[in-house]
């Protein structure tokens, strides 16, 4: 086990008099790792707070540079950043943050044919993605490799947060087997986000792989919790483990990753 150093001890001390955390918690945080799938609106706030909670290595994997559009949610980035690679922004912003973290750059579009290679390599899985044929790519992945997904999704003022981890529950498509319509699931850019929501839903994410790496409460997995900004409102839908999944279930058809983008009929 990776001894904690002095300056970590104090960084991190709120953490250590916690019971439930103490020295041997904040190591196995220390010696965990954590791939965030896009450093967008969700990305944003769960690298911020993993980061400083003392996850010892994130990855990062955005293919995207910062837009003006994105300040108004995207926390990791900033005007003088416009036009700048998103990894390389977070890589430098979340090393300041602290300086014991290390960031593995992926600035290349994950797709079938690395997602397993990137994927393997991590202890938990954080979605941050905005549209339907990461999501389900990230979810088969997750399934193929046996990674736990930390799942996130917000539109206008409403979010939803689980955990997906098929040794133990269901996954996204247990809930999901297939995508809706694209006209009838418009993105973020085509009906809008309220700019705090996704700072709600990414730390809740962000929550859920902390609790996994601990192994401490209870996870989301088998609950969909949903969101309701404009109501102020938490909601819990019950998840179960479908045995004709596709993918996780008893006598799965899927058994490698496919075309995403013609699955979800969804050129992005």
């Amino acid at each position: 086990m990776v001894e904690l150093s002095r300056p970590e001890i104090e960084r991190y001390a709120r953490h250590i008099i916690m019971p439930e955390v103490g020295p041997g918690g904040q190591q196995r945080l220390k010696e965990a790792s954590v791939l965030i799938v896009g450093a967008g609106g969700l990305g944003s706030p769960a690298s911020l707070y993993l980061a400083a909670a003392g996850v010892g290595r994130l990855g990062i994997a955005d293919h995207d540079r910062v837009e003006l559009s994105n300040l108004q949610r995207q926390l990791l980035f900033n005007d003088d950043e416009i036009g700048s690679s998103k990894v390389e922004v977070a890589t430098r912003r979340l090393t300041a943050l602290n300086p014991h973290l290390k960031v593995e750059e992926h600035p290349e579009r994950v797709d079938s044919t690395n997602a397993l290679d990137i994927f393997k390599d991590y202890d938990v899985i954080l979605d941050g993605s905005d549209n339907f044929p990461t999501r389900y790519l990230t979810n088969d992945a997750c399934v193929l490799t046996g990674k736990p997904l930390a799942y996130g999704a917000v539109h206008r003022f409403e979010g939803q947060a689980s955990l997906f981890f098929a040794k133990e529950g269901p996954c996204y498509r247990c809930i999901f087997p297939s995508p809706p319509p694209p006209e009838l699931a418009p993105s973020c850019a085509e009906s809008g986000v309220l700019g705090i929501l996704p700072g709600v839903i990414g730390a809740l994410q962000a929550t859920e792989a902390l609790k996994f790496i601990l192994g401490l409460g209870r996870g989301l997995v088998g609950r969909l919790l949903l969101y309701d900004a404009l109501n102020m409102d938490f909601r819990e839908v019950r998840i179960p483990k479908n045995p004709t999944c596709p993918l996780c279930g008893e006598d799965p058809a899927i058994t490698e990753l496919m075309d995403y983008e013609q699955f979800c009929g969804d050129s992005e």
